[in-house]
């Protein structure tokens, strides 16, 4: 079990990149490898969860190349050229490769097995095996989780109209990708938007899609192409860690360059700007069909606010170390309809709840949410879960207080294996 001693900051100051998008590194290596010829890709996330994505689809038959400052070329065997692994395919600690990669392997003629590490095991997989249950597939779970059995259709896949429960690009993902293979058209409709990366980047594939509000139309039996290059931005989760960091400790400015700016992926700047944050947007421009930019995040005075159900789905995995910012901030902010935070790499409510309680923040967990009142912090011993957001943010807290030690924080390395390094060039003292 890892963990990181973190004292006070004074100021940050300084210019980062942050890694590249987890989520799109995801999506543009399995693409890649369902294309045919070769697709260059710079910027790839070299965490391990893009890792455990990459040795899976090497594992199907593709050719990857060893990344090297987040460049690697794909030799993609085509839609229908996937080969049966000789081996179980291990997908770490990552729940996008693995939902992701059911709907992929629900349309193929030969039996995988996915399965991951301890955390991955207990998050919910009955949300992906329903609607591909729905469209034919066979596939077997431990009570709705890992391991997945994903053994072939007898008849093929048929396409279905599908509105997931849960706001979840990862089952919108799963269902669309599985239509590519299905018989006739697949449609799923969101109740509220999620990120739209698999769309976009289908797109760039040339596969036979098209967008209709917030319905996804996809048609079974066609072919995707190339589309040579993708260029994977910052990824704006890590780039949170920063921008609450600035927000939070006195002097600090800070400057995040190429940040992805999907705008099913920015409220947190929503967020903190109506926190009173003071964060400027500039030299905005699109790479790959996604919207890039710079960002300048200055020192600000935050309050409490409140944040409801339509404001989740678009900041879902940044609430962590929005916690620290409300910690911090003057008055209540109060979160609702965030249920899904629970079945996240840990219960992400009750995680951070403990971590900033034993510092000292007065709050509530409450089901769907939690309630906090801002103040100060204090120096504290706290578990992150092995949960790698949970780690930053209570390090974040740590840095922005009176320092803390951070427990199970080994997983750090699935999303931002460069975090302490650019800690420390930016002024904190891990």
């Amino acid at each position: 079990m890892e963990r990181i001693t973190i004292e006070p900051s004074g100021a940050l100051q300084g210019t980062l990149r942050v890694p590249g998008d987890k989520s799109i590194s995801h999506r543009a290596l399995m693409l890649s490898a369902l294309a045919p010829e070769h697709t260059e890709i710079y910027g790839l996330l070299m965490g391990e969860d893009v890792l455990a994505t990459r040795a899976a689809m090497i594992a199907l038959g593709a050719g990857i190349s060893e990344p090297e400052d987040g460049y690697c070329v794909v030799d993609g065997v085509g839609l229908y050229g996937l080969l049966a692994p000789l081996e179980h395919l291990d997908m770490g600690n990552s729940g996008t490769a693995m939902r992701l990669l059911a709907g992929i392997l629900a349309g193929q003629r030969f039996e995988a097995t996915l399965f991951g590490d301890e955390s991955l095991t207990r998050r919910p997989m009955r949300r992906v095996i329903d609607p591909l249950t729905a469209m034919g597939a066979s596939i077997t779970g431990d009570d709705g989780r890992p391991p997945l059995v994903v053994r072939p259709a007898g008849d093929g896949l048929r396409g279905i109209n599908y509105t997931p429960p849960v706001a979840s690009a990862q089952v919108k993902s799963c269902v669309v990708l599985a239509g590519l293979y299905a018989k006739g058209t697949t449609r799923v409709t969101e109740t509220l938007p999620t990120r739209d990366h698999t769309e976009r980047m289908l797109a760039a594939f040339g596969a036979p899609l098209e967008v209709d509000g917030e319905t996804v139309i996809v048609r079974g039996g066609g072919q995707i192409h190339t589309p040579g290059r993708i260029d994977v931005p910052g990824d704006i989760s890590s780039a949170a860690f920063w921008l609450v960091a600035a927000s939070v400790i006195p002097g600090s400015d800070l400057r995040l360059e190429g940040v992805g700016m999907n705008p099913r992926r920015t409220g947190i700047l929503g967020l903190l700007e109506r926190m009173g944050g003071a964060i400027t947007i500039t030299n905005e421009r699109e790479v790959c069909g996604e919207p890039v930019a710079d960002l300048r995040v200055r020192h600000a005075r935050l309050r409490g606010i409140d944040i409801g159900a339509a404001d989740v789905p678009a900041a879902i995995d940044e609430f962590p170390v929005l916690f620290v910012a409300a910690a911090l901030a003057e008055g209540t902010t109060v979160l609702s309809g965030a249920e899904e935070l629970r079945a996240k790499e840990s219960d992400r409510i009750a995680v951070m709840a403990k971590g900033l309680a034993a510092m000292g923040a007065n709050l509530e967990e409450r089901p769907d949410g939690i309630r906090i009142e801002g103040g100060s912090l204090r120096q504290a011993a706290v578990d992150a879960a092995e949960d790698h957001r949970c780690a930053m943010a209570l390090l974040i807290a740590g840095a922005a207080a009176a320092g803390a030690e951070v427990h199970d924080t080994e997983n750090i390395r699935t999303s931002y294996p460069d975090f302490l390094a650019h800690a420390k060039a930016v002024g904190l003292r891990p």
